[in-house]
């Protein structure tokens, strides 16, 4: 009792101290040049930031001038967020004793150079991680909160970069520049096989052996989730008919996080529906049912599926996708259901909060499956895109037919690749079979998306067959199951994953 006592008043001189010390500061503390006082333009910011993407292969805001930073939230209504805590990894609130008091601290410094009250200034502080969305317009204040030890990153909020990009093509599948579609194709017969009762499984399946997988593992038990841009209402095989022909006892759950409105204050979503096409194909691909309605099958056809909207399309930019992305991770880390994550969007650099969200669920023991990147071949000098690049992610890209060492025409490769899917035909260059967003109709969805969706139905498979191991356990099963195993391919990772091995 004593220590926790001692413990307690230490923290308290330690923070009255630290806020002492640094609400000491005052404007006179801070000299800007005058050149430094009229903002870079928006292209200017971006032309600076492809600068690092070519030169190092990334960017990260905390590497940016404060003048770069504050010219960014200029372009962006003023918004900034603000990650903070006692350290680099201290991002959950459940874990941080002080995150309160440092988050008053932050925003006394705020208020004392803006001039503004609170409400004119915060506009969300997150339930379940340190960090907040406020808006700032001076300089000086960003140059004072830079100087606190309790920021862990201060980013602009809704800096669009792809807004401003019209030259790189941000294609995924589709075709389209933001991944949606809502076509319907009559497949090729040489692309899929047709298994009882009625079922079109895919080629691709053949090449990873998931039928032959079947035979051990279904992924009964096992709930995924996806965290996309919804599931469409007008297809029922992933909704009121989830539960059909050998695909029983199972559940599908949906949910809406993002918030389509220019305005950061709005908070009501838009709803579960997919809005896109990209959110259907993915969860389609995962674990759409077995039946004898002649559709592609999925995956892990009796696994759960968790799908949340969480942005308008696979281009994770501006204020209300990201801000849905964390907030879909964050729902999923809490869900206990959930074992499995898997994410086909993006951005081609690093975002804080979506980086939290992240590692929330990660520390949940979530096993995190994301898309290593698809473009066109301008683009893929980025290499693996975010999130996929993150330590907690495991990141996956798209081969041709036959290889595991050979990308498809769209799909980005790099160090950060764990594992590949062969999703592109040698001849006909045709992609992986799935329902598609309309009811009795089916289309072709390609890329690293549908990659990533794949694998994370085969982990599925493998954790539905080993229903105590650990995600550690399911991943290593994965890897030893796959191409290169045990060493691990410069581009590609450990290659493409063998499921009849994986649950053997």
């Amino acid at each position: 009792m004593v220590n926790r006592l001692l413990k307690t008043t230490f923290l308290l001189l330690f923070l009255m101290a630290s806020c002492s010390k640094e609400e000491s500061l005052n404007e006179s503390n801070i000299v800007i040049s005058e050149a430094q006082r009229t903002p870079m333009s928006a292209m200017e910011v971006k032309t600076k930031i492809d600068e690092s993407l070519q030169t190092k292969g990334s960017f990260n805001w905390k590497d940016a001038s404060t003048h770069m930073l504050w010219s960014a939230s200029v372009h962006g209504q003023n918004i900034i967020t603000i990650g903070f805590g006692n350290n680099s990894n201290d991002f959950d609130r459940s874990k941080s004793t002080n995150n309160a008091a440092v988050q008053k601290q932050l925003l006394t410094i705020i208020q004392q150079y803006e001039g503004q009250a609170l409400s004119e200034i915060l506009i969300n502080a997150d339930p379940y991680l340190n960090l907040m969305d406020v808006v700032i317009k001076n300089q000086e204040t960003l140059i004072a909160l830079r100087q606190s030890k309790f920021i862990r990153y201060i980013e602009p909020g809704d800096f669009k970069y792809f807004a401003l990009s019209d030259s790189i093509e941000k294609s995924d599948s589709s075709g389209t520049s933001s991944g949606c579609g809502f076509d319907a194709t009559t497949l090729n017969v040489s692309d899929y096989t047709t298994v009882t009762p009625n079922a079109k499984a895919p080629w691709t399946f053949y090449q990873h052996n998931i039928p032959s997988a079947w035979n051990y593992s279904t992924g009964a038990g096992v709930t995924i989730g996806i965290v996309d841009t919804g599931t469409s209402p007008n297809q029922t095989l992933l909704g009121s008919n989830f539960n059909d022909g050998l695909s029983s006892g199972r559940t599908i759950q949906k949910f809406g996080v993002y918030v389509d409105s220019i305005w950061p204050w709005s908070t009501g979503t838009d709803g579960p529906n997919d809005q896109c096409g990209h959110g259907t194909s993915m969860a389609s691909v995962a674990a759409a049912p077995r039946n004898d309605n002649g559709l592609p099958v999925g995956v892990a056809y009796n696994a759960n599926l968790v799908t949340y909207r969480a942005a308008s399309n696979v281009v994770l930019d501006g204020y209300h996708e990201q801000n849905g992305v964390k907030n879909a991770f964050t729902a999923l880390g809490n869900n206990n259901n959930v074992k499995i994550i898997s994410m086909s969007m993006g951005h081609i650099f690093s975002v804080g909060k979506i980086s939290d969200g992240v590692k929330y669920a990660y520390n949940k023991g979530k096993l995190i499956f994301c898309a290593g990147g698809t473009s066109t071949s301008f683009t893929t000098f980025v290499g693996v895109i975010f999130p996929a690049s993150m330590a907690e992610t495991v990141a996956v890209t798209g081969v041709k037919e036959g290889t595991s060492n050979q990308a498809c025409d769209v799909c980005h490769t790099g160090g950060k690749i764990e594992f590949t899917v062969a999703m592109q035909r040698n001849g006909s260059g045709n992609t992986v079979p799935v329902t598609s967003y309309y009811d009795n109709q089916s289309d072709y969805v390609g890329g690293s998306s549908v990659a990533t969706a794949t694998t994370a139905g085969i982990a599925a498979l493998v954790w539905a067959k080993n229903p105590t191991w650990t995600r550690t356990q399911v991943l290593n099963k994965l890897r030893q199951s796959a191409t290169y195993y045990p060493a691990k391919n410069s581009e590609y990772g450990y290659g493409n994953i063998n499921a009849l091995l994986a649950v053997q």
